[in-house]
């Protein structure tokens, strides 16, 4: 029998954290979510529904709203934490509207568990982050008609997608990023092609494909990470897309 994880999510309320967050609470395991705005969790999810839920209302750059995730009711720290913040685009000058949000995210939340450590909380769990395709030190991972998109058109977000996973990578901590390809909308029945790179031996397999849902990414990372027991992408990079 499967045991009961506890599950910090940042930016669960919505896309790829919110889809892994609804699966992730359906396998009857305990989530702790941030969320800026809690009454987005709370009109999806209630008490009654969902009591393996707690919402703590703060921003993924706030550390001590941050701290309040990664305690299980036990004291220790959370078994796996999931990180799918982001900026908000800025279409006509091509930026979001945080550059640096999700670098800043990820030096937060290793400063939070640090601190928690040093205040004498036990454990090592593993951080899952959404990141992106088109920074791979490894090779190309996206079709060669889409560069202009992502190094032009995307070049802001995805420089600090790549930035985060320096931080994370660099960390010492046990992490595992998800590189979708163009996120859409909606749920299917696709076959989803996964590609694996190894932080330090590189490449061990390739998928290149233009799109994937924001649903189906997160239901993917779920199933395959947060559900399963191993450490079959442990400090690995992986692609996702139909």
């Amino acid at each position: 029998m499967t045991s009961i994880k506890t599950v910090a999510f940042f930016g669960g309320s919505g896309g790829v954290g919110l889809a892994a967050l609804k699966e992730t609470l359906a396998a009857g395991h305990q989530c702790i979510a941030l969320c800026r705005y809690p009454s987005k969790l709370t009109a999806i999810f209630t008490p009654e529904t969902t009591p393996n839920l707690k919402v703590v209302e703060g921003n993924a750059h706030d550390l001590t709203a941050v701290s309040k995730c990664l305690l299980s009711e036990d004291g220790k720290l959370v078994d796996l934490i999931v990180s799918t913040i982001g900026g908000k685009p800025i279409i006509s000058k091509m930026t979001i509207d945080d550059p640096h949000v999700c670098e800043k995210g990820a030096t937060v939340l290793l400063e939070a568990l640090a601190q928690l450590r040093r205040d004498g909380a036990t454990g090592r769990p593993q951080i899952i982050a959404c990141s992106s395709r088109g920074i791979s030190n490894f090779g190309r991972d996206i079709p060669r008609i889409l560069d202009p998109l992502y190094h032009c058109l995307l070049k802001v977000p995805h420089v600090d997608k790549k930035a985060m996973e320096v931080v994370f990578m660099g960390s010492g901590e046990n992490c595992t990023m998800i590189r979708p390809a163009l996120l859409v909308q909606g749920e299917t029945k696709k076959k989803i092609h996964v590609g694996v790179e190894d932080f330090k031996t590189g490449r061990e397999s390739t998928s290149i494909g233009y799109t994937i849902s924001r649903e189906d990414t997160g239901k993917w990372t779920a199933d395959n990470i947060i559900l399963c027991e191993g450490s079959r992408y442990l400090n690995k990079s992986v692609s996702l897309n139909y």
